[in-house]
């Protein structure tokens, strides 16, 4: 069953095109079920049941996995089902009566205009890396970009002559964000003043580096954007992320449309970006207060 996994991740790269980061995590949730089926003796997907799986979520959950886990490993399950019958390796695909527990659409997380602004003002401009993380929090904010996204900037993917950059998300999508006066000007000093002082052999293309010249990773990303938000007093559970979910809010409360968020995000269903439309309380109340007939 473990060559079968494989052979499943291996497809996943190379004919879905999906990217590392979600090739691992595919990877974790579908060993924690294959070495399920080693311990039950199901040596071959052709013994698989319905049975089986159900019986395997009911663990997770009473193993304390949360629901968001367990609907991850079963999505990642039921991929793998697909694929054992594309290559013949099962007749048949019961992946549809497959069902997991029903979880509550959790809100993304968000800040205000203000608190986001305090954020940026956060690196003190005496430090060495000023102009450095101050583009991280711009680009980061400014353009909506993932921590990886960022991470994997080159140079040549931002062009500050016309105010756009390129970047490549989930997948290996690329996609065209436009980029704002001020964070264009805030990579400009970065590029003049920080990079070209660390910049080595080492460096490559990549857009950020670190203090030895190496690309920075996205957990160094995300480590600028803790430090800063701990120094600006912000909540203790603001991440990277947090900001890209500050750039939609902020787009849509402004009157942004819809289309264009989803574009500039880069997510492939319009679903995925409508969330945003209801994290923004003031907007609802404004529409509620608008055209509700008992006001």
């Amino acid at each position: 069953m473990g060559r079968y996994g494989q052979d499943f991740l291996h497809y996943l790269q190379v004919e879905a095109g999906l990217g590392i980061n979600s090739i691992l995590a595919y990877g974790r949730d579908l060993r924690g079920f294959l070495e399920h089926c080693e311990q039950e003796n199901i040596t071959s997907c052709e013994k698989l049941e319905p049975a089986d799986v159900q019986h395997y979520l009911g663990l997770l959950s009473r193993l304390g996995r949360e629901e968001t886990s367990i609907k991850r490993a079963l999505v990642a399950i039921k991929m793998f089902l697909r694929f054992c019958e594309m290559v013949g390796l099962v007749n048949e695909d019961f992946s549809g009566v497959l069902e997991g527990p029903k979880a509550w659409q959790r809100l993304p997380v968000s800040c205000g205009v203000e608190q986001i602004k305090k954020l940026l003002d956060a690196p003190d401009p005496q430090e060495r890396y000023y102009w450095r993380d101050r583009a991280i929090l711009e680009l980061l904010y400014g353009c909506g970009l993932r921590a990886s996204e960022a991470a994997d900037l080159l140079t040549p993917d931002v062009n500050l002559d016309i105010g756009y950059l390129r970047c490549k998300g989930k997948g290996n999508k690329e996609r065209i964000v436009p980029i704002s006066k001020i964070s264009g000007q805030v990579v400009t000093e970065y590029l003049n003043e920080t990079r070209v002082s660390l910049v080595n052999e080492n460096s490559g293309q990549r857009l950020f580096i670190s203090r030895t010249g190496r690309p920075m990773g996205r957990i160094e990303i995300w480590r600028v954007v803790k430090k800063y938000a701990a120094r600006a007093s912000m909540p203790a559970k603001l991440t990277a992320h947090t900001l890209r979910h500050c750039f939609a809010t902020h787009l849509l409360s402004g009157g942004a449309n819809l289309r264009s968020v989803q574009e500039m995000l880069g997510h492939v269903s319009i679903a995925t970006t409508q969330i945003y439309t209801h994290v923004d309380q003031k907007r609802l109340r404004k529409i509620h207060k608008e055209f509700h007939p008992r006001q």
